[in-house]
């Protein structure tokens, strides 16, 4: 099935015959109905955007931004600039003009009511500067009060205390029993992203935490805190303690090690004197007849620890991360040294976002689906959901002839795994029904207050629903998002309205250019479904083995050439790539961009693709796919992205991809001298 590369309509020819004429005229000769342009280049894809200078073989991304790469800079107030940030820029302007649009006053209670009041207020840095300190002392007066573990851990479970504690819990999906949804324990209490942040000894760490520690000192002594230095120092003690008991992060992603089901005795039994009837009434879920614990032994050594910290210890840590948690609805003072740390310091962002930027982002965080519904009235055309099934179709209809002609995989095997693909279900733009908002409450003028009412309001509305049968139509993304992703619980994938734009998918483009960016991350969500974690579960989203032990033994051994070849890449001086870490990611993208090919070449069924401006059309495909990952970021965002996100950097989310596909090299003529030469026995093909 062809996806068409633009809307055409019949031309209608009136012809009049009027007696007096002579003869009949002969009408004129039809039209072909014009095809818009495509909104990049002509047919998808920047020409300028090349550096032709260099050798496809020898660095594909550079090959095919290179020009980009030259004649971009990073905006200051952001950490990264490429197609998902510029999609993300142009969706906050739009989300803007919409609230912004919406005429005063809004009805009362309505959703609109409540994004024109949570938005104004967030703006108002007066009213939030007027008030000081004094939304946040309550809670900061119930922390200097704790005098005993107890009284601690209480707090610590509060829904209205969004502080990091060393032990975190949520509401998920069972990954065992798709229908209900469990309360998971998990490691967590870190101020800085990843463990290796608190225990790597190279410069750059060591100037991190050393940096970190100054912040800390600083955010405890604008709250007017005493020896705000030494309470700096017990933190980074105390979280450098906690980080040595973490999981690393890519032992995290293994889903069957990190499904462990406890009941409340059976935590206390290996916790020592940790006290989780304290720390789970808080938030309604003490009585739940189990838990799903994520990291048990780091869970259990966390809890041991507990009562091993000094309460005022615990008051000092309770103290900073609070402050932290809501600074951005504090006085500047508090906001700008939140910046200082986590986007300056963590992320190298020179400049703070506009505040009318952040109101869009904190909106979307409390009533996102409210927002999204008034960005998909407008920015969302039936027409893209439409072409969007069509290419999902193209995309199951590819994957199920690469599984059928898979030579390692076993018969029965492919029976589960043709089963689980065709009971993936798309998402496509938006939900089919929206969040109910009605019971939260929006004050006018009261940002701090908003913030908290949020946070509460979500964990409440989750903990209602516990007993229920779970909701398979909830989104995990709003609609605005530039993003999509892979429920595996649900067998869902998921492509919100905002990603469904150029460079990643446009009506008008060239269908090579289509089924190499839109196609190629439609491809990569259903590869999640079968990469190293996703294979864990079964169609029916049923976390459980379902493989011949053959195929499993052959499964694993190509993964694990995949990670040792992502092992290999450097992101910086000193600091290569975890191919365990960004291994499903990097399944996902070979998978996904194998299978997007497939699904290109079954759209032209006998044709030959056109050549356009001199590029076939895989060549087209490539530098389509290589096209939506276009992207600079700075020094600091790279090291955080290496050490604590699962995807590789967006060059080797290009080149590591390329170099495995047999395609890619007859395409550009690829020759053994290129430096992303792979001798065909060593290019990894999994799906």
């Amino acid at each position: 099935m062809r996806i068409s590369v633009g809307l055409a309509s019949a031309a209608v020819i009136i012809v009049c015959a009027c007696a007096s004429d002579p003869a009949p005229q002969q009408a004129p000769a039809p039209q072909k109905p014009s095809t818009p342009d495509a909104a990049i280049g002509t047919w998808g894809y920047d020409l300028g955007s090349r550096d032709t200078q260099v050798r496809p073989g020898d660095d594909f991304y550079r090959y095919a931004l290179g020009g980009w790469l030259d004649s971009n800079t990073i905006p200051p107030d952001r950490s990264t600039w490429g197609a998902f940030a510029e999609l993300s820029s142009q969706a906050e302007v739009q989300v803007r003009d919409l609230i912004e649009a919406l005429p005063a006053p809004q009805p009362a209670n309505s959703a609109q009511q409540k994004v024109v009041d949570y938005y104004r207020s967030y703006l108002d840095v007066e009213a939030i500067e007027r008030r000081g300190l004094e939304p946040a002392k309550p809670i900061l007066q119930a922390i200097a009060s704790a005098k005993t573990h107890a009284q601690i851990v209480e707090l610590m479970g509060r829904p209205d205390v969004p502080v990091k504690t060393p032990i975190g819990f949520a509401i998920a999906l069972d990954q065992k029993n798709p229908d209900r949804y469990v309360v998971t324990v998990t490691q967590s209490g870190l101020g800085l992203p990843d463990r290796e942040y608190y225990l790597k000894d190279d410069a750059a760490f060591a100037d991190t935490r050393a940096k970190y520690l100054a912040h800390i000192e600083r955010m405890l002594a604008l709250a007017g805190q005493a020896e705000p230095a030494k309470q700096a120092q017990t933190i980074v003690a105390l979280e450098t303690e906690i980080a040595r008991l973490h999981w690393p992060r890519a032992k995290r992603r293994e889903r069957d090690l990190t499904y462990n089901v406890r009941t409340l005795d059976q935590l206390s039994a290996r916790s020592g004197a940790f006290p989780w009837k304290a720390f789970l009434e808080p938030a309604g879920i003490a009585d739940r007849p189990d838990f799903v614990v994520r990291e048990v032994d780091a869970v259990e050594a966390l809890a041991q620890q507990f009562e091993k910290v000094p309460v005022a210890s615990w008051r000092s840590y309770l103290t900073y991360h609070y402050l932290a948690s809501v600074a951005d609805v504090l006085p500047q003072a508090f906001d700008r040294e939140y910046f200082e740390l986590y986007e300056r310091t963590l992320n190298g962002q020179p400049q703070v976002k506009e505040r009318w930027k952040r109101s869009v982002d904190a909106v979307g965080a409390a009533l996102g689906e409210a927002s999204g519904q008034l960005y998909v009235e407008k920015h969302f055309p039936p027409a893209s959901k439409a072409k969007m099934t069509e290419l999902v179709e193209n995309l199951r209809r590819a994957y199920a002839q690469r599984i059928q002609n898979l030579p390692w995989m076993s018969p029965a095997t492919k029976t589960v795994a043709l089963e689980k693909l065709e009971r993936f279900r798309p998402k496509i733009g938006y939900p089919d029904k929206w969040r109910d908002y009605s019971a939260l409450e929006i004050r006018a003028g009261d940002a701090f207050g908003n913030a908290d009412r949020a946070r509460v309001f979500d964990w409440e509305r989750r903990l209602k629903r516990i007993d229920q049968r779970t909701d398979r139509d909830e989104w995990g993304m709003t609609p605005q998002r530039v993003n999509a992703y892979y429920n595996s619980t649900f067998n869902e994938i998921v492509f919100p309205a905002a990603i469904l734009q150029p460079p990643f998918f446009d009506p008008n483009a060239d269908d090579a250019v289509n089924y190499g960016a839109i196609g190629g991350v439609i491809g990569h969500e259903m590869g999640h479904g079968f990469d190293d974690q996703g294979s864990k579960s079964d169609a029916q989203g049923i976390l459980r083995t379902w493989w011949q032990p053959e195929d499993e033994t052959a499964f694993k051994g190509l993964v694990t050439r995949l990670a040792t070849q992502y092992d290999g890449y450097e992101a910086l001086p000193g600091l290569n790539l975890n191919g365990r870490l960004t291994l499903g990611e990097n399944i996902g993208d070979l998978g996904g961009l194998s299978v997007a090919l497939e699904a290109y070449r079954i759209s032209l069924g006998r044709r030959e693709a056109p050549v356009l401006d001199g590029l076939t059309g895989e060549q087209r495909f490539f530098l389509s796919w290589a096209q939506a990952f276009r992207n600079l970021m700075r020094e600091e965002r790279l090291r955080n992205q290496v050490v604590s996100d699962p995807h590789s950097p967006p060059k080797f989310r290009v080149n590591g991809v390329v170099r495995n596909m047999d395609a890619w090299y007859h395409a550009f003529d690829i020759e053994s001298t290129n430096r992303l030469y792979l001798a065909p026995d060593d290019r990894v093909r999994i799906w």
